[in-house]
């Protein structure tokens, strides 16, 4: 097989030789070539991004930012996340993660699971648990094995933002157009910002929404924490959708690379005939479309009638779009910190039955 350092089997064979990856802990200096690195890629998925990692210690968890090097040059790398729990059976994460260079994909995993290795050691964790947002399990991930419980919905709806407006709003399903055509003539308004006051107008219809669906609903903190860390990236925007100056809808989409992201939003039990969510991921798909995306991501997505996610999923199919499936998380064990916690529970398990 032919490389693209050299374009030639034989010279491919010497270059391989002669230069081997290496890793490192990422500095605050090399942050616009990570992000660069990790936005250029089709996979490359928002939580392996700076910002998000500093978000994600906000919220107090410890993160980890390594690179792989080929000579000089960043190829791939991890961000991995830890949160310290009281429980001994902590996980080192790497939601989005990792990045490989194809053409050092062995190589590549083999470091990052070593430095994993040494990390959980340090901290007290008795697996690595990945999930890159890739659809095919690669040969190289050979000693991982599927997780109980995913990172990030492992199924969503893409929307294709290259055609132009007509041919997008020909591709929803006719009901979508209608509803969309509605709030036109209701006069439903959108706005985009990252103006900070924005923020509890987002909340209060999230958590209307947490309240009414009975789902798990994030504290008013967390959203202080990311806005503060995305808008300052220029990743994220609040999209609100007004009728007559009340707030029927908000949503709060991100940012990165080639794909906008809808991530959290709600809508008012108030007024739903005026069909303000269709009129705010319309002007939500175009906002995406106006910044250089060409995918807006629904973030969740399920074609089973019985699933969790079935009442989100049919509105969000009005849109058209194409269901896609990636391969979970998947955890890597670290068989001797698994054995010592599990001696260490039994010996727990003991002292309380004398």
């Amino acid at each position: 097989m032919m490389n693209e350092l050299t374009g030639s089997p034989e010279q491919n064979l010497i270059v391989k030789k002669k230069i081997s990856l290496r890793i490192r802990q990422l500095n605050l200096a090399e942050r616009d070539l990570w992000d660069s690195l990790v936005k250029a890629l089709p996979a490359g998925c928002f939580m392996q991004s700076w910002a998000w990692a500093d978000f994600k210690e906000l919220e107090g968890y410890k993160t980890f930012r390594y690179g792989l090097f080929l000579d000089k040059s960043l190829v791939g790398g991890c961000i991995f996340y830890y949160y310290p729990h009281s429980s001994q059976a902590n996980l080192l994460i790497a939601a989005g993660g990792p990045i490989l260079p194809p053409a050092y994909a062995d190589e590549g995993i083999q470091l990052l699971k070593e430095t994993a290795a040494n990390l959980a050691k340090e901290v007290g964790a008795i697996a690595l648990r990945i999930e890159p947002i890739w659809t095919e399990k690669p040969a190289c991930f050979e000693g991982f094995v599927r997780a109980p419980a995913d990172l990030l919905p492992s199924e969503t709806l893409l929307i294709d933002l290259r055609p132009n407006e007509a041919e997008i709003l020909a591709a929803m399903k006719p009901k979508g157009r209608y509803n969309l055509r509605l709030s036109n003539r209701h006069g439903v308004a959108t706005e985009f910002t990252t103006n900070s006051q924005a923020i509890p107008l987002f909340y209060d219809i999230f958590w209307e929404t947490v309240q009414r669906q009975q789902f798990f609903g994030e504290p008013y903190g967390f959203f202080i924490n990311l806005c503060q860390s995305l808008f300052a990236a220029n990743m994220a925007e609040i999209g609100l959708a007004t009728w007559r100056g009340k707030v029927l809808a908000a949503i709060l989409v991100v940012y990165w690379g080639n794909r906008a992201t809808y991530l959290y939003g709600g809508r008012s039990f108030e007024h739903r005939q005026m069909m303000a969510t269709y009129a705010l991921h319309w002007a939500a798909m175009q906002q995406a479309k106006a910044r250089g995306c060409t995918v807006y991501d629904f973030y969740g997505f399920s074609r089973e009638p019985n699933h969790a996610y079935a009442n989100f999923s049919k509105f969000k199919s009005q849109f058209g779009g194409v269901p896609v499936t990636t391969i979970g998380a998947h955890d890597y064990f670290f068989y001797e910190r698994l054995a010592d916690t599990l001696i260490s529970l039994l010996r727990n398990l003991e002292g309380d039955s004398k």
